[in-house]
């Protein structure tokens, strides 16, 4: 999936490539010229955790992108987080990495924005029965 800002960019993630080579990027693309300019924002890293990103980004009203990754995270159960635009630079946030238990892990699907601005989302391993969760997170 990609997601447009207000000034017509599109945001997405790839599975594959970045500086790591297999754990996957976050990019944008620019209309230019009739055609699309990419820039690379993010590579996920491979250590200590394969990281694959696995949710379309989502975009809050401050233009902050917003995601998920299977694996990775500090105990390679996967992340949520967020990508912050700063002086030209994409920084990298996590907002929760799971720990396999009662939190969940490997989440996976979409990403939601309540009204309040709180994240919703679902990981598909862990939990009470270790099937998995719905989970909120306030950024």
């Amino acid at each position: 999936g990609l997601v447009f800002d207000p000034s017509g960019n599109l945001y997405g993630v790839t599975d594959c490539g970045g500086s790591s080579g297999y754990f996957g990027t976050a990019f944008e693309l620019t209309p230019s010229k009739g055609s699309w300019a990419f820039t690379l924002l993010w590579s996920f890293p491979s250590s200590p955790w394969d990281w694959w990103p696995s949710s379309p980004l989502i975009m809050d009203a401050a233009g902050n992108l917003y995601g998920m990754t299977w694996k990775g995270g500090d105990y390679g159960y996967g992340s949520v987080f967020k990508l912050t635009l700063s002086g030209g630079v994409w920084t990298y946030t996590s907002l929760h990495d799971f720990t396999g238990n009662s939190d969940g892990a490997n989440p996976n699907d979409n990403l939601v924005f309540d009204k309040s601005g709180n994240l919703y989302g679902m990981a598909v391993n862990g939990g009470t029965y270790g099937k998995g969760v719905v989970f909120e997170i306030a950024p």
